[in-house]
């Protein structure tokens, strides 16, 4: 299509992406991805999407794999592989082979993130890419009584020498390849080390890109957000494919281990930077528990909920609301509880109209804020809107205009509210008008 051909659309997705582009900027990202990926024919295509991220100032660790390269090198020189557990035996034979099918997947990758020519979209990119020995490894040993060889695991990962390239502007391609402090080498899993370099770089994010677009759930429908908790309940249940299996095990343990975010995202075009730069992505998320203390809120939370907006009632920010009407309308809530208080709080209101909502009684308690939690509850809050099909939300504030304008809110007037609602409006009270659609804002 012709890029002027819809200049308006074009212009509305990169508004919409500039929030995501200042939050990402100075960020460390570590990405992940197999063999397969790179012989796949979007491949140079990702490869300019990685590009463009370095010069939206993400801070990238690329890790490939090489897993059909390897198959393929061994299976020409007439070497049949043998596994156990799922996992390579690699002998030492086996190991020259190795090195070089690894080794000519790295010399393909750098040469495409060395491409610079005119009316293409590396055209003056000047990326530099760096790597070396900063992995050490072990060797994964003998279990069942099978010796693994060459095959091993991540020991050690030199953070400081990958966070000096990163400070030097440079892309950190690491290989699924390992080195003892005896000399030896090792055949690695490249997702073991994309994990354990998120984890020793205390990654913003760890992101694999696999075949799939993410978790489905029984409706073949993408699972957009998952807990550490609730990922290592579907491995447990065996209910995903080996390749959703293996990220999900990674992505609970790098969550646990201290980074923020892991996305599992499709390899197809565009899905890497659709999952960064947009609100809804194209894959799933695990993310820190962030919410273990956010919950529907329950009857014995009234008590909680009225000392939390008392105080912001008596400076009419709030709306009064009696300990009656909140036991009636509770199924409302949303609370964030720590050690037994609530220090958040969001309610809900869906309209009579079917695709309108509106978002009332935000609060968080003075000690709590500054955390991000009132950003949390509203997320929350939106979410569960978009999962009950509505499309747009409103806001009523005569104090906290700007906060909400800054969550993607715009200003509107009396008629945007639904009929129902403009009955009820306080004149009195003269609140401003805040409304966000939930399809629009990314």
């Amino acid at each position: 299509m012709n890029d002027s051909a819809d200049p308006h659309g074009h212009l509305a997705w990169f508004r919409n992406a500039s929030p995501y582009i200042h939050a990402h900027r100075g960020r460390t990202f570590v990405l992940a991805f197999g063999g397969e990926a790179v012989e796949e024919a979007g491949f140079a295509a990702l490869i300019h999407d990685i590009a463009l991220l370095t010069r939206l100032g993400v801070r990238l660790v690329l890790v490939h794999g090489a897993r059909p390269q390897i198959e393929r090198r061994l299976s020409a020189a007439g070497i049949e592989p043998h596994y156990h557990g799922g996992l390579r035996i690699t002998a030492e034979t086996d190991l020259p082979l190795v090195c070089e099918a690894t080794g000519r997947v790295r010399y393909e990758i750098e040469a495409i993130l060395s491409t610079g020519l005119p009316n293409t979209p590396m055209a003056g990119a000047g990326i530099r890419v760096t790597g070396g020995n900063y992995v050490t490894a072990r060797p994964w040993g003998v279990h069942e009584g099978v010796d693994h060889q060459h095959t091993g695991v991540v020991r050690r990962v030199d953070g400081d020498a990958i966070t000096g390239a990163l400070d030097r502007g440079e892309i950190v391609l690491l290989s699924p390849l390992g080195y003892s402090a005896t000399g030896e080498i090792f055949n690695l899993h490249a997702e073991d080390i994309a994990t354990e370099v998120a984890v020793a770089l205390r990654a913003e994010k760890l992101l694999f890109l696999m075949e799939e677009a993410g978790v489905t759930d029984e409706g073949g429908d993408v699972v957009s957000r998952l807990t550490p908790a609730e990922a290592e309940r579907r491995v447990a249940g065996n209910d995903a494919s080996v390749e959703v299996t293996r990220h999900l095990t990674s992505a609970a343990t790098a969550v646990r281990r201290g980074v923020r975010r892991v996305h599992l995202v499709a390899r197809g075009d565009g899905a890497l930077l659709a999952e960064l730069y947009t609100r809804d992505g194209t894959g799933t998320l695990v993310t820190a528990e962030t919410y273990e203390g956010l919950r529907q809120a329950r009857v014995g939370d009234v008590g909680g909920i009225l000392d939390l907006i008392e105080p912001l009632e008596a400076e009419g920010t709030l709306v009064r609301r009696s300990r009656e009407q909140l036991e009636l309308e509770i199924d409302h809530f949303t609370v964030i509880e720590r050690d037994g208080t609530i220090i958040a709080c969001a309610a809900l209101y869906p309209q009579p109209d079917g695709i309108s909502a509106e978002v009332a009684c935000v609060a968080v308690h003075d000690d709590y804020r500054g955390g991000g939690r009132g950003r949390q509850v509203l997320d929350w809050i939106e979410q569960h809107a978009a999962e009950q099909g509505l499309q747009r939300l409103f806001v009523l504030s005569t104090r906290t205009m700007h906060w909400f304008r800054e969550r993607g809110y715009e200003p509107g007037d009396i008629d945007a509210l639904p009929g129902e609602r403009q009955a009820l409006y306080n004149w009195q009270r003269n609140s401003k008008v805040f409304v966000k659609g939930l399809g629009e804002q990314t």
